[in-house]
């Protein structure tokens, strides 16, 4: 198939619209319309993983982390990042990241995790802000169907668990053609009053683009009336971090070794223990500090996360434990979720994961 085939699937489940500022997710070397035969899956992508995708016959690396965040001024080899992208253009090997986009997801990297803990009842920890919009058109009743089926097939209205959503009110529309209107219903120059239903329907801000075009598209009217609303409203199937409940609860001690062997970790760095079960945990794939009041307010009785510095331990306060388990084992098991998400679309499209160990810290034991 078409590299844009398996990045449009990709970013159905993770649009690039929900990665964060500084990130790079998406497409970083190839063409949308090269073929490729087979993909590897990899946490990191090194120049040891694309030895590997050239030694199996691999065309395309999916890798969590983007290999480039910043602008290259140089192709010279000087460091490993250069030396990835020659080596992948050099034999056509196209390199494609999903990172933040992909934390930011309901059942994305945290809910890999949370699964992994077998927690109850997960949610998003963090809800993402400023994601949500609402379309207000003004259709006349012989078009209300064809105009709210294209808004859905545009991708308005889900909510949660709910798809097609609309809320509709009738009434009636005035105006008066001018000359050099060209009017589906009506005279020019004479005042005409037609019956409307107000179809309204909430939609992400990032399908906007397609949202108006298939309204232009399906609306009878030459002038669409229609208003866009900016809403407060947290999208709660995209954000940081995941909230759940372990099926029962566990002694602090008890709950630290479950953790260690459910999530195949070596080392775990945490704050003083409180004497007191867990029962509710709040995770997050990677560097995830910034979530810590998050976790405190949703009730958590233990963070697990990575990447913490030493005086941000401190910010426990004694009101949580905070464990962190390391950057690359919060999230290995990454791979395996993209493994899943794309055998589950295309079960005869060749897909493995990287044999190669890609933690850059080793631990001395």
């Amino acid at each position: 198939m078409k590299i844009k085939e398996l990045t449009q699937y990709l970013e159905q489940i993770a649009p690039l619209a929900y990665q964060e500022s500084y990130d790079n997710s998406g497409l970083i070397v190839g063409h949308p319309e090269d073929e490729i035969h087979q993909a590897l899956i990899t946490l990191d992508c090194t120049e040891e993983v694309v030895d590997e995708a050239i030694q199996n016959g691999c065309d395309i690396i999916i890798a969590h982390h983007p290999i480039v965040f910043k602008g290259l001024k140089k192709l010279n080899g000087k460091n490993y990042v250069e030396r990835v992208v020659i080596q992948a253009i050099r034999h056509g090997i196209a390199l494609y990241a999903i990172h933040t986009n992909l934390d930011n997801v309901f059942g994305g990297v945290s809910g890999k995790i949370a699964e992994k803990l077998a927690l109850t009842s997960p949610a998003i920890l963090r809800p993402k802000p400023s994601l949500l919009r609402k379309l207000a058109v003004f259709v006349p009743r012989t078009h209300v169907e064809s105009v709210r089926g294209a808004l859905f097939e545009a991708g308005a209205g889900a909510i949660g668990d709910y798809e097609e959503c609309s809320y509709n009110t009738l009434g009636y529309g005035t105006f008066r053609p001018l000359e050099g209107a060209n009017p589906t219903m009506g005279k020019i120059n004479e005042h005409e009053r037609i019956e409307e239903t107000k179809i309204e329907v909430i939609y992400p801000a990032h399908r906007e683009r397609a949202l108006l075009v298939a309204m232009y598209a399906a609306h009878p009217y030459e002038e669409v009336a229609h208003d866009i609303f900016i809403l407060e409203n947290t999208l709660q199937t995209v954000g940081s971090g995941v909230i759940g409940n372990l099926p029962q609860p566990m002694e602090e001690k008890a709950f630290l070794k479950y953790l260690k062997d459910r999530l195949n970790v070596e080392v775990i760095r945490h704050t003083k223990l409180r004497k007191k079960d867990i029962s509710r945990v709040a995770v997050c794939g990677g560097a995830g500090g910034f979530l810590l009041d998050d976790a405190k307010r949703s009730g958590a009785d233990i963070f697990v996360s990575a990447d913490y510095k030493y005086h941000e331990f401190f910010d426990a306060e004694g009101a949580i434990v905070i464990a962190d388990i390391g950057h690359f084992e919060s999230e290995q098991f990454t791979q395996e979720l993209l493994l899943e998400i794309i055998q589950k679309k295309f079960v005869n499209f060749a897909v493995r994961l990287t044999g190669i160990e890609t933690n850059p810290i080793k631990y001395y034991v």
